[in-house]
């Protein structure tokens, strides 16, 4: 049975094949009989490695967190989720560090992140917020919406993402509007040197191709 457990960049869940990289949690989100019955209980969305100190879990247990599924950390950010402060605790303090730039220092950093963190992934109503941006205006690791599909903006050039990885790049016009996936604190984070682990398909030699 394959499980509604893999996350888009637009935060959904989906049943599909493919495991990708990451795992995380938003709390308990399956009945007894596995299916999803929330999309969230927690405002505290993470993203966690696959293998941790040789702990090993039944997925979908009951009374238990959701496990959730991600291509690449790039995925998880865009859906919403940062890294976890315990099993990522270094990425978690990269984070951090980066997030909080020449801010003040916030006093409970995990709190403060996800509270503003959850304002920025999710509109009125439970939908994806988004918001318009310059391409150019964006770092390298930001997730993108182009004709209707998630693309991962990428040392200059856009890869069309899929569970199973990226497609082929595209060469696009930086001076183009996109609709942007990444929450504004994260693309921040990423502005300020948080560079996101990306998927190797996305970094693997492929003839470019010019957008049209």
């Amino acid at each position: 049975m394959t499980l509604q457990n893999r996350v888009d960049p637009y935060g959904a869940l989906r049943a599909v094949p493919e495991r990708g990289t990451l795992m995380g949690n938003r709390g308990i989100l399956h009945d007894a009989s596995r299916r999803i019955v929330a999309r969230w209980r927690s405002r505290r969305w993470i993203t966690c490695v696959l293998s941790f100190k040789g702990i090993r879990r039944q997925v979908f247990a009951p009374h238990r967190y959701s496990e959730l599924f991600f291509l690449d950390e790039a995925t998880s950010l865009a859906a919403g989720h940062r890294p976890c402060a315990e099993c990522q605790r270094g990425r978690f303090e990269e984070f951090c560090a980066a997030w909080a730039g020449k801010r003040s220092r916030p006093g409970r950093r995990a709190d403060a992140i996800d509270h503003v963190l959850h304002a920025e992934r999710v509109r009125e109503g439970g939908g994806k917020n988004s918001y318009e941006a310059l391409l150019s205006s964006l770092p390298s690791g930001t997730m993108v919406e182009r004709e209707g599909r998630p693309y991962l903006y990428w040392k200059g050039v856009l890869y069309p993402w899929s569970f199973a990885g990226y497609g082929g790049p595209i060469a696009p016009d930086p001076t183009s509007k996109v609709k942007v996936l990444t929450p504004r604190s994260a693309v921040r984070a990423i502005r300020a040197g948080f560079v996101p682990q990306v998927h190797p398909s996305a970094r693997a030699p492929q003839k470019r191709r010019v957008a049209r």
